[in-house]
């Protein structure tokens, strides 16, 4: 019998493989699953670090930019030695610590419309980590054409966000029925407004779970809702969101 990728991380996987929602079999398909990760980051460095660590391995990661040293206090997953380095190389360089039988392909490019479609056509399920309005719109509207399961997350000041748009399923939500295109509220970005480093672990390691439960077969209970984190006030708001009939994006599919 030829060795499943799984048999080489299997006992440093063994608690995990213990839940019987999980177990060898659903080990098995997250190891098989193929995930896209946008952005390596404040959210990506937390998801991709847990993706991996967790039996992700076949990982793609595309950002365009480089490690700075505003970046550690967030970014645990690249240090100083990275500084300059391109954040999606660097992700491919560390991650065999917490995984030694990951693959990982680092786009250390931005990805334009029809790059992104191809991308797509080799992966099974999409982190937007990203940290801008246009890009996260760019990345619903190819994810839902190419009918990929999408985890979306954001952080910014003490405020944080997370939903799941399974576009598997034809009921289910997009991006765009949720935030329009010339949004500025939901267009801040933490490199002008500051963000509190222990909320993009928080956000960025759910968007991890929620990616190695649908891997794993297991459905999500945000598909149709946004969980909204203010950690300042300590709260944690769920918002039961639907597909607008009149959304650009998806009202006509």
């Amino acid at each position: 019998m030829t060795p499943h990728r799984f048999d080489a991380i299997a006992e440093r996987l063994s608690r995990q493989t213990l839940l019987a929602e999980l177990g060898r079999e659903g080990m098995e398909r997250i190891a098989d699953a193929r995930f896209l990760v946008i952005g390596a980051g404040d959210l990506g460095s937390p998801a991709l670090t847990y993706l991996a660590a967790s039996g992700g391995c076949r990982i793609t990661v595309a950002d365009p930019d480089t490690v700075s040293v505003t970046n550690l206090s967030r970014q645990l997953l690249h240090g100083e030695e990275a500084l300059g380095v391109n954040k999606a190389e660097n992700a491919a360089r560390v991650l065999p610590r917490y995984n030694p039988a990951v693959e990982v392909t680092p786009i250390g490019t931005y990805l334009d419309e029809k790059t992104l479609a191809d991308v797509l056509d080799t992966v099974d399920i999409v982190l937007d980590c990203s940290d801008n309005l246009a890009t996260r719109q760019s990345v619903n509207r190819a994810a839902l054409k190419a009918r990929k399961p999408l985890v979306f997350g954001s952080a910014v000041r003490f405020s944080g966000q997370l939903s799941v748009f399974d576009f598997r399923d034809e009921a289910s939500p997009c991006y765009r029925c949720l935030f329009d295109e010339d949004d500025a509220a939901n267009d801040q970005k933490a490199s002008a407004l500051g963000v509190f480093s222990p909320l993009t672990g928080l956000v960025g390691t759910l968007q991890a779970a929620e990616a190695l439960r649908l891997a794993a077969g297991l459905p999500s209970p945000w598909v149709g809702k946004l969980l909204m984190i203010d950690l300042l006030a300590g709260e944690f708001e769920t918002v039961r969101c639907r597909r607008r009939r009149s959304c650009p994006v998806c009202g006509g599919h």
